[in-house]
């Protein structure tokens, strides 16, 4: 067997020691950490709302909506009063939007349930809505000082080749070593700023596809360097081709020069945020087809599908979309909430007054482009 068939044979982790690696990677932190808006207080409530935008986002889109977030909801208290709407508005663009609704949901649970005291412990916090694992130990840990690793996605790649973890690190197995690996490491003083400093070494050094080992603070320590398979680890599994669909959105006019829009339901993907409705296309329907179906089952009424608008493409976390927006002339019927939460008739100048994904905002960029702000839709020149 040759040596690199030996390494990826092995089944043991090798970790280094706890108490070394802690110190290098601390000593480090105290001179490159970065210099991040929530990382200048300890306010619990501050880790939280950082944490959850950081879930899944880019620390650099983060800022400013973690500036913009602290300004207009400064506290618990102020965002447990919100309305959800104003909760939703504030956090168009972030994406995954069921974040913003569990963090207004377990704000109201702190203020109403709780008197307004927030969990201190990793467990306590996993209680709370859209708080996980992950999550529930970075606040705990970062703001009162909770011995619990954080196990990111940062943490595992870092993890993994420090101590050369061959299993897929997303899958069960993988993540249940990882974590074991971690609390093992985590240290007694100081667990916040530890897992803030794997965090910066994963983003800044311990990158995916080119890892800068000779500026890594833990460079000794790390199993994976010392063989040269730092490009190696860790595995994963191979990736499912991710589903495309094409799918329809209507902008429904009447008389007035207004437009339906629709509300999805809470419970759903996007739930709470304002659209043009639509669906996605059944098998061999035509565009038109899917659109006068879609608006009878959502909202119980006929439309005439007319102009082409524009074409939006996005790529979604488990699938893709082609849509496909439509001007079209409300024809009959009263509005119903039969797949919708709500629905209202606005005009073109109140749109931006709504929550919308960033699918049904570009399309309203394409209108706005097509036609004065405020001004309705002109009638077709075929008709008397």
């Amino acid at each position: 067997m040759t040596s690199s068939n030996a390494s990826a044979a092995r089944a043991e982790p090798l970790l280094p020691d706890a108490e070394r690696f802690a110190r290098a990677l601390l000593d480090w932190y105290d001179t490159y950490q970065r210099d991040l808006p929530w990382r200048r207080t300890r306010d619990p409530y501050a880790v939280w709302v950082s944490e959850i935008m950081l879930q899944q986002t880019q620390v650099a889109r983060v800022v400013d909506y973690f500036t913009r977030w602290m300004e207009r909801f400064p506290t618990v208290q102020a965002l447990a009063n919100a309305p959800l709407d104003d909760v939703l508005k504030l956090w168009e663009g972030l994406g995954y939007y069921s974040r913003a609704r569990h963090l207004h949901k377990a704000a109201r649970i702190i203020v109403q349930e709780r008197g307004g005291r927030f969990p201190r412990t990793a467990a306590e916090w996993q209680r709370l809505p859209g708080v996980g694992p992950y999550t529930a130990a970075a606040i705990a840990s970062i703001a009162f000082d909770e011995p619990v690793a954080a196990l990111d996605g940062n943490l595992k790649r870092v993890l993994a080749r420090v101590c050369l973890v061959e299993t897929p690190i997303d899958t069960p197995a993988g993540t249940r070593i990882l974590n074991e690996i971690a609390q093992s490491l985590v240290p007694s003083y100081r667990p916040g700023d530890w897992n803030q400093a794997l965090m910066d070494v994963g983003a800044n050094i311990c990158t995916p596809r080119s890892p800068q080992c000779l500026l890594c603070p833990v460079q000794t320590g790390c199993a994976a360097m010392r063989v040269q398979r730092q490009h190696e680890v860790p595995r994963r599994q191979p990736r499912r081709k991710r589903p495309h669909y094409t799918v329809t959105a209507a902008l429904i006019w009447n008389d007035a020069g207004q437009l339906l829009i629709a509300q999805r339901p809470h419970d759903k993907m996007l739930g709470g945020l304002w659209e043009f409705p639509g669906g996605k296309c059944e098998e061999g329907e035509t565009l038109e087809a899917c659109l006068q179906r879609e608006i009878r089952e959502e909202l119980g009424i006929d439309i005439e599908v007319g102009d082409h608008l524009t074409t939006v493409e996005h790529a979604y976390t488990h699938f893709s979309i082609t849509l496909h927006a439509f001007h079209c002339r409300f024809c009959g019927g009263e509005p119903q909430t039969l797949g919708v939460a709500d629905w209202r008739w606005v005009f073109p100048d109140e749109l931006d007054a709504f929550a919308w994904p960033s699918t049904d905002a570009k399309i309203i960029a394409a209108l706005h482009a097509a036609q004065p702000v405020g001004k309705p839709k002109p009638e077709s020149e075929d008709e008397p």
